[in-house]
C-alpha cells in the first residue's frame, strides 16, 4: 500500500478500536446502574429480565441485518445510521420519564449496537488482509477494556452524586462523535459488486455449498458466547458459600484471564491454523469450566475459572477471522451472521441456567456451558474441513 493508504488503514484500525471500547463500555452500563434504575422506575429483576431479553433480540436481528445492509448500501452509510441509533437509544433511555419509554430506548439502542458490532467486524475483516487472528483479537481486547472500566467508572460518578441518567446521556453524545468518525473517514465499501452478484446467479449451487460450513461457524460462535455469557453470569450464584469479596475475585479473574488470552492470541494466534487455534481454546475453555466446577477447594475452582476465561479470550475472534478466511468476497455478510447468531446464543442458553438451578443445581448448568464449549470446537473443526475439501476438489478440477 502507499503512505496514504497505511495512515487511513491505521486511523480505521484506532476508530475500530474506539467503536468497540464504546461498546463494550455501553454493554455493562445498565447491569452497574441496575440498582438507581429499578429505583427510578419502580421495577424488580423480572422486568430487567424482560428488558435484557429485547435489547438482545434487537442487537441479534441487527447484526444478522447489518451484514446484508452493508452490501446493499455501503459500509459507511450502515455503520453512520448505527452510532445514531446508538446515540438515540442511549438518550431516549436517560431521559425516559416512564419504564416502556426506557424500554423502547433498549430497542433502539440495541438496533444500533448489533450493527455497529456485525459491521466493524467485517471492516476489520476487510482491513487485514493478512494477520486477521491478530486483528480480530485486538479488536475485541478493546471491547474487554470497556466491559471492565465502565462499572468502576459509573460507580465512582454516581457514588459522587452524578445523576446516572446523565451518564447515559453523555455515553449516547460519545456515539455521536462516533458517528461523525464514520462519516469523515474513507471506508471500504463493503458493497456486493454486481458482477459478484451475477457469478453467484450463473452458479447458484456453487453458491449454496458455502453455507454449511458458515452454518457451522455460526453454531461454533452460538455454543461458545452460551458458554461464556453463562459461565460470567452465575459464577457469583454458583460460589454462594463464599464470602462476596471472593465470588467477585473469582469473576474478575475470568474477566481478567479473557483480556489476556486476547492479548496472547493477539501476538501469536496468525502462526498457527485459525481453525485449530480455536478449536483448542475452545476444549481448554471446557476442561477448565468442569475442574472449576468439580474443584474441591474454592481456590482451585478460582483459578479454572481464571483459566476458563483465558482460553476462552480468543475465540470469538477467532471464529470471526476463519469465516474471514473461508469466505474473503463476503466480509461483510459473514462477519453480520457470525454476531448474530453469537447473541442468539448468549439469549438463548444462560436464562436456562437459572431454570436448572432449581431441580438440579447452579453446577450442573455450568458443566452444561462445559459441553457447549465442547460442541463449538468440533462445530469450527468441521466447518474448516468441508471447506478444505472443497477447495482440495476445485484444485483437483482445475488441475
Amino acid at each position: 500500500m502507499t503512505e496514504p493508504d497505511v495512515a487511513r488503514a491505521r486511523l480505521l484500525v484506532r476508530i475500530t478500536w474506539a467503536s468497540f471500547v464504546l461498546l463494550g463500555w455501553t454493554s455493562v452500563l445498565v447491569p452497574a446502574l441496575i440498582r438507581q434504575i429499578e429505583a427510578r422506575h419502580g421495577v424488580d429483576d423480572a422486568a430487567l429480565g424482560v428488558y435484557y431479553f429485547i435489547y438482545s433480540a434487537a442487537y441479534a436481528a441487527s447484526s444478522f441485518a447489518g451484514g446484508l445492509l452493508v452490501e446493499r448500501f455501503g459500509r459507511s452509510m450502515v455503520l453512520k445510521a448505527a452510532a445514531t441509533l446508538m446515540g438515540l437509544g442511549l438518550v431516549i433511555a436517560g431521559a425516559a420519564p416512564i419504564w416502556l419509554v426506557f424500554v423502547v430506548g433498549a430497542i433502539v439502542l440495541g438496533l444500533g449496537g448489533g450493527a455497529i458490532d456485525g459491521g466493524v467486524n467485517g471492516l476489520a475483516l476487510a482491513i487485514a488482509d493478512e494477520g486477521r487472528g491478530r486483528a480480530l483479537n485486538l479488536l475485541h481486547l478493546a471491547f474487554a477494556i470497556g466491559a471492565f472500566i465502565s462499572p468502576v467508572v459509573v460507580g465512582q460518578l454516581v457514588e459522587r452524586g452524578v445523576p446516572w441518567e446523565w451518564i447515559l446521556i453523555a455515553t449516547g453524545a460519545v456515539a455521536v462523535v462516533l458517528r461523525a468518525s464514520f462519516g469523515l473517514t474513507p471506508i471500504p465499501s463493503g458493497l456486493r459488486r454486481p458482477a459478484q452478484v451475477a457469478a453467484v446467479d450463473a452458479a447458484p449451487s456453487a453458491d449454496a455449498s458455502l453455507l454449511l460450513p458458515l452454518g457451522l461457524l455460526a453454531i461454533a460462535i452460538g455454543g461458545f458466547v452460551a458458554s461464556e455469557i453463562g459461565v460470567s453470569n452465575w459464577i457469583i450464584r454458583f460460589l454462594a458459600s463464599v464470602p462476596v469479596t471472593t465470588a467477585t475475585a473469582a469473576l474478575s479473574a475470568f474477566w481478567g484471564g479473557l483480556a489476556l488470552g486476547r492479548l496472547f492470541a493477539a501476538l501469536y494466534s496468525d502462526r498457527f491454523s485459525h481453525a485449530r487455534f480455536a478449536a483448542i481454546a475452545s476444549v481448554a475453555a471446557g476442561v477448565a469450566v468442569v475442574i472449576a466446577v468439580l474443584a474441591p477447594t474454592v481456590l482451585l475452582s478460582v483459578i479454572g475459572f481464571a483459566v476458563a476465561g483465558f482460553a476462552m479470550g480468543p475465540i470469538f475472534p477467532m471464529i470471526v477471522a476463519l469465516g474471514g478466511d473461508l469466505y474473503p468476497d463476503r466480509l461483510a455478510a459473514t462477519g453480520g451472521t457470525l454476531t448474530g447468531a453469537a447473541v442468539l446464543g448468549g439469549m438463548l442458553y444462560p436464562p436456562l441456567i437459572g431454570l436448572m438451578s432449581a431441580g438440579f443445581g447452579i453446577g450442573v448448568g455450568l458443566l452444561g456451558a462445559a459441553v457447549l464449549s465442547f460442541v463449538s470446537a468440533g462445530a469450527i473443526l468441521a466447518a474448516a474441513r468441508i471447506r478444505d475439501r472443497r477447495t482440495l476438489g476445485a484444485s483437483f478440477d482445475a488441475g
